[in-house]
C-alpha cells in the first residue's frame, strides 16, 4: 500500500458517509478512515419499528468492521468527534488524534427540543437504536404497570401516549402503535381493551405530513382517525413536567410517554467558526459540498446547508436521498481532484417521498404521480429493503415483515434492561489523546 495515498477521514457512518466510502473504496489512491461513536451502521427510517417491537435492531444495523473486511485501504476508528483543527489538518476524537488530507463531515442531526428543557429531560426521542430500545422498554413497562393500576387516573396516565410531530416519523409511529393496540394488546393484555383510544398525535402545523401532497395529508388524517388516534393540529407542545404534557391551547394530557418526533438540529462540529453555520446549525457549503473557505473539508447530508442548487435555493430537505447522492458525488469529485479534473456541482434528483400509515395503507408522492393504499404500501416495503446493508439484513427483514403482517403477531416484545454499571467500560488506563498512526504506516 502506497504511503503517498491521500488520507480521507470520514466522520459519521450514516447514509452520506457510507456512500462516500463505498464509491471510493476501490481507489488505492486513498486511505480511508471512518470515525463513528457506534461500531455499526443503521437505517434510521425504520427505527420506529424497532421501538414498537415489530422488528429487531439487527435487522436494520450492520457492523462497520464486517463491512470493511478484506479492504486494505479502509479502517474504522470508534470514537466521538471532540474538535477539528483545520490549521494542522487533524481531528481530535475521544480516543486519539487523526491526521487527514481530506476531511468529510457527515455527522447528521440530533433531536431538537426548541429550548424546552423539561421536554429534553423527560421526553422519549427516537434518533438512535439505543433510544428506540429505551422507548420500546418504556412502552412495554407502562402497559405492564397499567394492568395493575388501582385507579382510572393511574391507568390512563400509563396508557396515554403523546406523539409530538406530525411528519412521516410521527405518522408512522402513531399508525404502528394503533395496529399494536388493535392486533396485539387485545390478545395479550386482557385488562387493556382500549389501547388505541389512548394515542394522541400533536402537531403545530395545520396538516399531517406537511411537505407531502394534499392527497397524502388527507389520507393520513383519515386512516389514523379511523384507527382511533386523537389527531390534534395547529397546536404545539409547550411543556412536559411531572407526567403532564401541556399544549399551547391549554390542554393537559397526563402521560408517562411523550414521544418526541418534532424536529432535528445539525450536530455540533467543534472547531468550525460560528460564521460557517447557517439555519439549524447546518454547515455552509459551496456547490461541491466544500465547507466555505476551507478547501479540504467537506460536509454532507443533514449536516450541510447548500444554496447553490437552483431547484433548492433555500437548502435541501434533510432526507436520506440527499445524503446518499451527495456522498456518491463527493467520492467522484475526490477522484477528480486527484486527477486534476473539474469538479461537478451537486444537483439533487428528487425521487419523491413516502410514508406508511398502517397495515396495507401508505401514501407515495413520486415525481409524476401520487397514490395511496395497498399499492403504495407494497412500494414502501420494497423501497425500504433496497438500501439496507448486507444481504442477510434484507432477507431477515423481509421474512420478519412477512410473518408479522401475516399473523398480526410479532414476537419481539421483550423487556431487556441491561445493568448500566456492568455495561460501562473503563478508559482509566488509556493515554490522553494519543496520536493515531496514519493508515499505511507500520506501528
Amino acid at each position: 500500500m502506497s504511503n503517498t495515498a491521500k488520507r480521507v477521514v470520514v466522520v459519521g457512518g450514516g447514509f452520506a458517509g457510507i456512500h462516500v466510502i463505498k464509491k471510493l473504496q476501490s481507489d488505492q489512491r486513498f486511505h480511508i478512515t471512518l470515525v463513528d461513536k457506534n461500531n455499526y451502521h443503521f437505517f434510521p427510517p425504520l427505527l420506529y419499528q424497532v421501538s414498537t417491537a415489530f422488528i429487531e435492531p439487527s435487522n436494520i444495523s450492520y457492523p462497520f468492521r464486517r463491512m470493511f473486511q478484506e479492504k486494505e485501504n479502509l479502517r474504522f476508528h470508534m470514537g466521538e468527534l471532540v474538535c477539528i483543527r483545520p490549521e494542522t489538518n487533524t481531528i481530535e476524537t475521544t480516543h486519539g488524534i487523526l491526521p487527514y488530507d481530506y476531511l468529510v463531515l457527515a455527522l447528521g442531526t440530533e433531536t431538537n427540543y426548541f429550548g424546552m428543557q423539561n421536554v429534553k429531560v423527560a421526553a422519549l426521542p427516537m434518533k438512535t437504536i439505543d433510544e428506540a430500545l429505551t422507548l420500546r422498554n418504556t412502552l412495554l413497562l407502562n402497559m405492564e404497570q397499567a394492568t395493575r393500576a388501582k385507579s382510572k387516573e393511574d391507568r390512563d396516565r400509563l396508557l396515554n401516549i403523546v406523539i409530538a410531530g406530525g411528519g412521516p416519523t410521527g405518522v408512522e409511529m402513531a399508525g404502528m402503535l394503533a395496529e399494536l393496540g388493535r392486533n396485539v394488546a387485545v390478545k395479550e393484555y386482557p385488562e387493556i381493551q382500549d389501547f388505541g383510544s389512548h394515542l394522541y398525535l400533536v402537531d403545530a402545523g395545520p396538516t399531517l405530513l406537511g411537505p407531502m401532497s394534499e392527497k397524502a395529508q388527507a389520507e393520513a388524517l383519515d386512516v389514523l382517525q379511523k384507527l382511533g388516534v386523537h389527531v390534534i393540529l395547529n397546536t404545539a407542545v409547550k411543556d412536559y413536567t411531572e407526567g403532564r404534557v401541556v399544549l399551547a391551547n391549554g390542554t393537559v394530557i397526563e402521560t408517562n410517554a411523550l414521544i418526541w418526533a418534532s424536529g432535528v438540529i445539525a450536530r455540533e462540529v467543534p472547531g468550525l467558526p460560528k460564521e460557517l453555520l447557517g439555519r439549524g446549525r447546518r454547515v455552509l457549503v459551496d456547490e461541491v459540498n466544500r465547507v466555505q473557505g476551507i478547501p479540504n473539508i467537506f460536509a454532507l447530508g443533514d449536516l450541510c446547508f447548500q444554496t447553490t442548487d437552483k431547484a433548492f435555493p433555500n437548502g435541501h430537505p434533510q432526507v436520506a436521498q440527499v445524503a446518499i447522492q451527495q456522498g456518491e458525488l463527493l467520492a467522484k469529485n475526490l477522484r477528480r481532484l486527484e486527477s486534476n479534473e473539474t469538479l461537478q456541482p451537486f444537483a439533487y434528483n428528487d425521487k419523491g417521498s413516502m410514508a406508511i400509515i398502517s397495515k396495507y395503507k401508505a401514501v407515495a408522492d413520486l415525481p409524476k404521480v401520487s397514490f395511496k393504499g395497498f399499492a403504495a404500501w407494497l412500494v414502501w416495503l420494497f423501497i425500504h429493503i433496497i438500501p439496507l446493508v448486507g444481504f442477510r439484513n434484507k432477507l431477515m427483514l423481509a421474512m420478519s415483515w412477512f410473518w408479522s403482517f401475516l399473523t398480526n403477531d410479532p414476537t419481539l416484545r421483550l423487556i431487556i434492561r441491561p445493568d448500566k454499571k456492568a455495561a460501562q467500560t473503563s478508559n482509566s488506563v488509556a493515554h490522553a489523546n494519543p496520536v493515531v498512526q496514519p493508515l499505511g504506516n507500520k506501528v
